[in-house]
């Protein structure tokens, strides 16, 4: 049986210790970042703080309604931060569901939100946010009603995905770098990342021969993971992982929270708690789900293992919604104040560029917004909104550099034309790299970089690294070049260039002990046509963050028609407040 779902990966681990034929997905495109999301690696999917620059041409929509400052636009649905959370909730309202009365704001001057694509003339094209995902019917089904099909460009499902490891018992490597099976049982032949006693260890707890779970508290990754599968795999395998993805700290993230469809697996199967029958009884719903919804044959189509990207960059997507749904219904360097609720209505007050304060009176208000802000907007309106505060999100640097082919020494794969063939690397903490992983960009997608250069992105920071956001752009530049040239290049390799460095000090929202309790609060307090909602609340992957666009444009659109249905309008209108 072959795992094709975005987070199988601890699944993934237990069913190699015990040969059972899954495809391992730990290193994919949200390798890391949020996130920067991005697949989950989508990792860096993301975290919201909102800035870009656009590798695309990015349409800027700021045209002024007519009136003065006491103007109020009228509207069915607005929906607040144009991110990929609410870019996606806002075209599917549009296009899917007929709501025309509807308007998509952005406190920054360009849509996106947190996912930041730029190029350069030396013919560079990189990420500062979100880097990658993995592909989902979702993803396909935005992309093609979109209009960008034609743009999505896919990475070789069978390229590597490796963790750099040294000694302990651990094989002997090429570059110390260790792929993780992809091409099983065969490749577990040759897997010695672990240790024989470790193998032992997972395999034992993979079948079931583990100890209960705690009832007294509320289980960590590292608890769960170590309590299954033993320390060395959590150590070697999984605490890279949670580093890639979340930029977190695996103590402090809850288990159910952050990567609850493996949670999940204890218990769901007919043989006892272990990962493996519990993955048993998930393959078999897996099927059964592809079966009672087939993609549409028009949707772009794609192989388990790839990872996608649009050819100039994931803000790709929000750009061409933006330009689907027309300037009166996306505007941008608008600056929410404050919401209030006003009898059947919510009025919105913004401070615009051009005009001014504005007001929107809306039916719906969606806040997609990141959690310190929706914290301040909407805890008057939601008190529970007010604990969205605690969640925490780190700081963290996305870093690309370029090295010519001929700096590369040798390793795992390469040939003469391909000095760098895999996803990228992933870096356990306990290896004392200060990097938490790097993308092979120039490996994973064509015209990324220049002829005879390779293009990498670091991500450097999280939560068990918070000083990044205290270093110097030239610090972080030295020290991911440092990291890079110990890894990936010969001795004698000049310093890289350097092509981009973001620092976000609010990065991933980690799922915490405690981060469950928040969200349920939200949901007993919840105020009807007022929502909360993105990547703390749904998953932090960018596949997430479509899906939660996909399925919350449904229920928005049935909430509208409970309450009376749709005006009529066709965009959004102006009137004076009397």
């Amino acid at each position: 049986a072959r795992c094709k779902t975005e987070k199988t990966n601890l699944c993934c681990f237990a069913l190699i210790a015990t040969k059972m034929l899954i495809r391992n997905k730990c290193l994919n495109a949200s390798l890391l970042v949020a996130a920067l999301t991005v697949s989950t690696s989508d990792a860096f999917t993301t975290a919201s703080t909102s800035l870009f620059s656009g590798a695309t041409s990015s349409r800027k929509y700021t045209t002024p309604f007519m009136g003065g400052r006491d103007d109020v636009v009228d509207v069915d649905v607005l929906v607040v931060g144009s991110g990929v959370s609410g870019s996606t909730l806002a075209f599917h309202l549009f296009k899917n569901h007929k709501v025309d009365s509807l308007l998509l704001t952005e406190r920054n001057p360009v849509v996106g939100g947190n996912v930041i694509s730029k190029a350069n003339d030396d013919g560079y094209v990189w990420e500062e946010g979100p880097n990658s995902f993995q592909p989902t019917p979702d993803i396909m089904k935005t992309a093609y009603e979109v209009g960008i099909a034609d743009e999505l460009v896919l990475a070789d499902g069978s390229l590597p995905r490796f963790v750099y490891w040294v000694g302990e018992g651990a094989g002997q490597k090429l570059a110390n770098l260790h792929a993780l099976p992809t091409n099983l049982p065969g490749d577990l032949l040759d897997f010695n990342l672990l240790t024989w006693p470790g193998k032992i260890r997972a395999g034992l707890g993979a079948i079931g021969l583990i100890a209960p779970p705690p009832t007294d508290r509320e289980e960590s990754i590292r608890e769960f993971v170590t309590r299954h599968l033993g320390e060395e795999t959590f150590l070697r395998i999984i605490d890279p992982f949670v580093s890639g993805v979340y930029a977190g700290d695996p103590d402090a993230l809850s288990m159910k929270a952050a990567l609850k469809k493996i949670y999940r697996l204890e218990g769901l199967g007919d043989f006892g708690p272990g990962l493996v029958s519990g993955a048993i009884n998930r393959f078999k719903e897996i099927s059964k789900e592809k079966k009672d919804n087939p993609p549409n044959p028009k949707w772009p189509t794609y192989k388990a293992g790839e990872l996608g990207s649009f050819r100039r960059g994931l803000q790709t997507l929000p750009n061409a919604i933006a330009n689907v749904l027309g300037e009166n219904r996306v505007k941008t360097a608008w600056a929410l104040s404050k919401v209030v609720k006003a009898d059947n209505n919510f009025l919105a007050t913004y401070e615009t560029p051009n005009d001014g304060t504005k007001t929107v009176r809306a039916k719906v208000v969606y806040l997609t917004t990141p959690t310190s802000v929706t914290a301040k907007i909407a805890s008057d309106i939601c008190p529970a909104a007010a604990r969205l505060s605690e969640i925490y999100s780190p700081p963290v640097a996305s870093v690309t550099m370029a090295y010519k082919k001929e700096w590369f020494k040798e390793l795992p794969g390469r040939t003469s034309e391909e000095p760098l063939r895999g996803f990228g690397h992933l870096l356990p903490r306990k290896m004392g790299i200060r990097s938490l992983g790097t993308i092979w960009s120039s490996s994973l997608f064509p015209g990324r970089s220049p002829e005879g250069w390779e293009l990498l992105l670091t991500y450097i920071g999280g939560a068990r690294d918070p000083k990044i956001k205290d270093m110097t752009e030239e610090e972080i530049y030295a020290q991911v070049d440092a990291d890079n040239h110990l890894i990936l290049l010969k001795e004698d390799a000049p310093a890289g260039k350097r092509i981009g460095c973001r620092v976000w000090p609010t990065a991933i929202p980690q799922y915490r002990k405690g981060h469950l309790e928040i969200l349920e609060a939200l949901e007993k307090d919840q105020v009807p046509g007022f929502y909360l909602g993105g990547n703390y609340r749904t998953g932090v992957a960018f596949g997430d963050c479509v899906s939660f666009g996909v399925s919350e444009a449904a229920k928005v659109a049935t909430y509208l028609k409970n309450i009376a249905g749709i005006t009529e309008s066709t965009a959004p209108k102006e009137e004076v407040l009397a």
